[in-house]
């Protein structure tokens, strides 16, 4: 019987990494609510400008020249143009969204490629590499994002492109240590054995195991590519009025503070509310993927 019970256990299938993973990351409340908010806030951003009865730029001049309080046709109040404040506020979300989503995944394509390189080939090539590395880890992200704006006056593309450009650092570095530790592994041995050249061992062997690390750094970096294209617009080197972002939503509302923070404060806690979302989640997913216990 006692043989019967331990062949039934040993049978038992094993669970995958990916699924333990995840019942880890369902366990962890704080990232669990994050992700919550996230998804929220994804389907109101796509499916709110559907549904509003107005465009962004729309104008009811019966409310023109000064900001209007919160009405039954204005839930949030309007601007001084007479522009519907929830309406602006969900089309600013689509944007700095998008912004921060797209700007996080090119950072990490580009964090990749360098810490993958530098970390598989050493030598020269990890010198020059990292060398670079930090060199623009040495220059101040704000200043340089701001300089860079300032001689381009981006559009959303342009944003995005000069965004991923700036904070794919901290990426690079975390691959290229995984790939030192990983490279000298005996899968990788095994698999160079059999043939395997250089960018089968690199994409298809060392990276498929370094994923965790990866996925945690691109999650953390849509926060930072959020807050960093909402400085941009609230200081006004970002996008450009009339399209609304959150960050020149707060620029626009920020003369009107003492008259009506309604305006400023739905953005202000967008922001606030999404990057602590975004922040969660990540540290729920580097719990989750690397478990200490």
């Amino acid at each position: 019987m006692a043989e019967l019970s331990l062949g039934a256990v040993s049978a038992r299938p094993q669970q995958s990494y990916a699924r333990r993973a995840v019942k880890r990351f369902f366990k962890r409340k704080l990232a669990v609510t994050g992700f919550v908010l996230l998804v929220a806030m994804a389907l109101i951003v796509i499916v709110g400008p559907m549904l509003s009865p107005y465009a962004y730029d729309d104008q009811d001049f019966n409310v023109i020249g000064s900001p209007a309080p919160m009405s039954p046709e204005h839930w949030l109040g309007s601007d001084e143009l007479g522009r519907d404040a929830l309406t602006r506020l969900i089309y600013g979300g689509r944007i700095s969204l998008c912004v921060g989503l797209a700007g996080a995944v090119l950072a990490t394509i580009v964090g990749v490629l360098v810490g993958a390189v530098s970390g598989f080939y050493r030598g020269w090539t990890d010198a020059i590499l990292m060398r670079l590395t930090d060199v623009m880890m040495s220059i101040p992200t704000l200043p340089m994002i701001l300089l860079l704006s300032g001689l381009f006056r981006p559009g959303p593309v342009i944003l995005v492109a000069i965004v991923g450009a700036l904070i794919w650092m901290g990426t690079a570095r975390l691959v290229r240590s995984q790939f030192l530790v990983l490279r000298e592994r005996e899968f990788v041995e095994a698999a160079r054995a059999l043939g395997a050249g250089n960018m089968r061992l690199m994409f298809r062997h060392i990276l498929p195991n370094a994923i965790g690390p990866i996925t945690v750094a691109a999650t953390l970096a849509v926060g930072s590519a959020i807050m960093l294209e909402s400085a941009l617009s609230f200081l006004g080197f970002g996008i450009q009025p009339p399209v609304p972002t959150w960050g020149n939503l707060l620029n626009s509302a920020s003369s009107w503070l003492s008259t009506a923070p309604w305006l400023a404060i739905p953005p202000g806690l967008c922001i606030l509310v999404t990057v602590l979302a975004v922040n969660f989640v990540g540290d729920g997913l580097r719990d989750a993927m690397e478990p200490k216990e």
